[in-house]
């Protein structure tokens, strides 16, 4: 979370004082250490349930209307995902990045907290592994797909390190994966 600013009503007090009734916060995670006092202060129940068990997997979620779950390495790419989605007329469910330094396990926590959402209805997984190695993706996307019954179709995009590796895992999730 970035630092955040977001007033509510105000009313005026006086011909030059003004006083805000609601008000909102957010800090950037990473002052977490130096700041503990003003964290402590921290309400979740006012937060989206699955962002904050996202938050707890180190997984950079943010919820959004649609019915197509993304599951994605890097902020650039996940924009650009979501972007080319919208321009073909599909609708994310989320912004998702899990990150360079992905396992097997974290990628099960983001197919759960994909499929939690009832609105989705399919799943977009693209990586590009430069540091994340894609056939840790794939292993992910096996463990996820068997231990969770998965329903719902997948399309998988892996390019880059392990990819020739992990293109030979997806096809042992057992059901119909698109993969390119």
């Amino acid at each position: 979370m970035s630092g955040l600013e977001r007033s509510g009503p105000v009313t005026r007090m006086a011909l030059t004082l003004h006083d805000s009734m609601d008000a909102k916060f957010g800090f950037d995670d990473n002052a977490d250490f130096r700041q503990q006092d003003i964290f402590s202060l921290r309400d979740i129940s006012q937060e989206e349930p699955s962002e904050v068990e996202a938050q707890k997997a180190n997984l950079n979620f943010i919820k959004l209307d649609g019915t197509i779950g993304c599951l994605v390495n890097g902020a650039g790419l996940a924009m650009a995902t979501m972007d080319v989605l919208s321009l073909h007329g599909g609708n994310p469910a989320n912004f998702l990045d899990v990150g360079g330094g992905a396992t097997p396990e974290t990628v099960k926590k983001a197919f759960e907290i994909l499929i939690a959402d009832p609105k989705v209805k399919g799943i977009f997984i693209n990586i590009f592994g430069g540091i994340m190695r894609c056939d840790y993706i794939a292993e992910g996307v096996i463990k996820a797909t068997k231990e969770l019954e998965m329903k719902i179709p997948l399309i998988v995009r892996l390019k880059g390190t392990k990819e020739a590796e992990a293109k030979q895992y997806v096809p042992l999730t057992g059901f119909q994966v698109g993969c390119c």
